[in-house]
C-alpha cells in the first residue's frame, strides 16, 4: 500500500505540471501512446505536426483517440493540428493513435501532443480572475485540489487492488 500512496502522490503532483511531449510518427505504420485513468475524469489534448524537418511539404496526419472498451472518442484525418477533449466513462486505458495519411513520400512527422488530464485540465488563470484570488492564496486552492486528486486515486487504487485479490 505505501507503493501505491507514493504513485498516487507522484501522479497528483505531475499532472499539476502537464508538458507536452514529441511523438516521431514513421511514414508508414501508427504510433500510439495510452495512459491509464480512471472514471469521470476530464482529459484535454492539443496535437499539431512540427514543420522544421518539412520545410517544403505539409504532411498530414490521422488521430483516432480510443476508450478500454474500444469505443471512438475521436477520428480526424488530414490534420496539420488539432485537439480532443472528453470525460472519461470508465477506467482503464485510453489509447490514441497517430499516422501519416497523406499522399506526400518522405521521412515521417515529428507531432507535438499536450495531454493534459484531471486537474490539470484548469485554467488557473481564469479561476484567478473570476474568484480575484492571487499569489499564496491560488496557489493553496491549487495544492487544495491537488491533495482532492490524490484521494480520489488513493480511493481508486484501494479499489482496483480489492478487485484484483
Amino acid at each position: 500500500m505505501a507503493g501505491a500512496l507514493a504513485l498516487a502522490v507522484l501522479l497528483a503532483v505531475a499532472s499539476l505540471h502537464a508538458e507536452a511531449v514529441w511523438l516521431d510518427v514513421p511514414q508508414s505504420g501508427t504510433k500510439c501512446v495510452s495512459e491509464e485513468i480512471q472514471s469521470n475524469v476530464v482529459v484535454l489534448t492539443d496535437y499539431s505536426i512540427m514543420y522544421e524537418s518539412h520545410p517544403y511539404s505539409h504532411p498530414t496526419i490521422a488521430v483516432k483517440v480510443t476508450s478500454p472498451y474500444g469505443n471512438t472518442l475521436h477520428h480526424s484525418e488530414n490534420s496539420t493540428v488539432g485537439q480532443f477533449a472528453f470525460t472519461t466513462a470508465e477506467a482503464g486505458n485510453y489509447v490514441a493513435c497517430f499516422w501519416v495519411d497523406s499522399a506526400e513520400k518522405g521521412s515521417g512527422v515529428s507531432v507535438n501532443l499536450d495531454w493534459k488530464i484531471g486537474i490539470a485540465t484548469k485554467d488557473w488563470d481564469a479561476i484567478a480572475k473570476k474568484e480575484k484570488i492571487e499569489g499564496v492564496e491560488l496557489e493553496l486552492r491549487k495544492l487544495e485540489v491537488a491533495v482532492q486528486a490524490i484521494h480520489q486515486n488513493l480511493i481508486y487504487l484501494k479499489e482496483r487492488d480489492a478487485n484484483c485479490e
